[in-house]
């Protein structure tokens, strides 16, 4: 290798060739050259608006949505003790931070935790998975981790290991949230896309899983199936029948299945309710029950939107006993989860219960964030729709609208490339994450450049 004239170590020709491959569409060239217009627009650079509505991405706070007060009020007490002798926190919240601190070395939550995560906040998250599906859930299979990505990232290295002389292959919808085909370049593994069907609300199809499988063995080892369940960027939430018929497909193919369900607060369209996979693969029985299975939750999405604070759990179901000791030992290598962010996980799988101090004003802050979220996605579509050349799917769950269509607006939203869409389709996705006034401002804003441009160039 020769030295180049700047004789740097580390160059682009030298470097990781998986990294350069990487794209990461939600925080990609368009969402650089909106930040860009933000300082332009802060030096008075004239434009034709007057700011830029950011619905790239499904990030609550940032968008005006409030926080949970129950939540913060713990975090503030864990993070300053001298709080729980002041009169102005609810009694239940200070307990909840007693026991917190109790738990932490020092009685600090500057201090680390087990790799982990807190013993007592995985037991609360078993209790969590138990009273939500009815089935046991076994705390010791719960990990903590630093946002969802984190988690799935880390399992997805268990299975980053080649077959037969084969890479291994990992099954994404297509649409599919950017960090799974990201990790997979990251990790030179293979991707292998399935196709959402459109026509019928982005439903899954078996047919289309069994196609994009025969097709992918010819080049790579299949080993992981995963499904995002609500959707994202889709909005769709599966029936328990169809979870069904997929948990029958992994098995009968030999996939490690991952259900991303960090959105199972958020179903909005009447007559559909969120199953996990977990509950469901166990209803079906053996040989189902008996299958491998990693799930994710986060409080960055939901009622919580905690995007900042980095917490979330994986429970691994039916994992050898051995593999999991693997497992980890890899997670020990980033010592411990932010433990803000294992505080703001407590207080999701651990709310406050009838009966205590803080539980009407929880109830109805959760209800005014989930009820707006409703209100809100049925906005998106039913605007979306009566704009001539688009069509929207109703957004029957999670936080994003993903419609077909064929610098003026000042908003920023991310091109369906970004997420893999049918060729000869034209898709963007946008949250329905900014407040109703701003979401209403956004889609005039849209639906006025788009009927120009039609009268343009049609």
């Amino acid at each position: 290798m020769s030295s180049s004239n700047n004789s740097k170590v580390l160059t682009l020709e030298n470097m990781n060739s998986a990294v350069i491959k990487l794209e990461y569409a939600v925080r990609g060239p368009l969402v650089i050259r909106a930040g860009e217009i933000q300082k332009e627009l802060q030096q008075k650079i004239s434009k034709p608006f007057k700011d830029v509505i950011k619905a790239n991405i499904g990030d609550c706070h940032a968008m005006g949505q409030k926080p949970i007060t129950f939540l913060r009020q713990v975090l503030a007490l864990a993070t300053l003790p001298e709080l729980l002798d002041s009169p102005d926190y609810p009694e239940d919240a200070k307990s909840r931070a007693r026991i917190l601190l109790e738990n932490c070395l020092g009685y600090s939550i500057g201090s680390y935790t087990e790799s982990v995560g807190l013993e007592i906040i995985r037991k609360h998250a078993a209790e969590y998975i138990e009273k939500r599906d009815g089935i046991p859930s076994n705390y010791e299979d719960i990990l903590l981790f630093p946002g969802a990505s984190s988690g799935i990232k880390n399992i997805l290295k268990l299975l980053n290991a080649k077959i037969d002389g084969k890479s291994p292959g990992v099954m994404i919808p297509i649409p599919q949230y950017p960090l799974y085909s990201a990790s997979v370049t990251e990790f030179n593994m293979v991707q292998i896309g399935y196709y959402l069907n459109e026509s019928r609300n982005w439903s899954l199809e078996i047919e289309e899983l069994e196609r994009a499988i025969n097709e992918a063995k010819k080049t790579c080892f299949p080993r992981i199936l995963v499904i995002i369940n609500p959707g994202n960027p889709t909005g769709q939430v599966l029936t328990k029948e169809n979870i069904e018929e997929v948990i029958k497909f992994a098995y009968r193919e030999k996939l490690f299945l991952f259900a991303d369900e960090v959105y199972q607060d958020n179903v909005y369209a009447e007559g559909c309710k969120f199953f996990s996979f977990k509950k469901v693969m166990f209803e079906m029985g053996p040989p189902y029950s008996q299958m491998e299975l990693a799930s994710f939750m986060s409080c960055s999405k939901g009622y919580m939107g905690e995007c900042g604070l980095r917490g979330a759990y994986a429970e691994v179901v039916n994992m050898d006993p051995k593999v999991k000791t693997m497992l980890f030992k890899l997670v020990s290598a980033s010592l411990c989860p932010s433990v803000h962010g294992q505080i703001a996980l407590d207080c999701v799988v651990k709310p406050p219960m009838p009966g205590e101090e803080s539980y009407d004003l929880f109830i109805k802050e959760k209800t005014a964030v989930l009820s707006s979220l409703a209100e809100r996605a049925k906005m998106v579509a039913d605007t979306l729709n009566n704009i001539p050349s688009i069509t929207c799917n109703p957004v029957q769950g999670a936080m994003y609208a993903f419609p077909k269509l064929l610098e003026n607006t000042g908003i920023c939203i991310v091109p369906g490339a970004g997420f893999g869409q049918e060729p000869g389709t034209y898709h963007f996705r946008t949250t329905i994450l900014p407040q109703m006034t701003r979401l209403k401002e956004m889609l005039t804003r849209f639906e006025q450049f788009h009927l120009k441009f039609l009268h343009e160039y049609q």
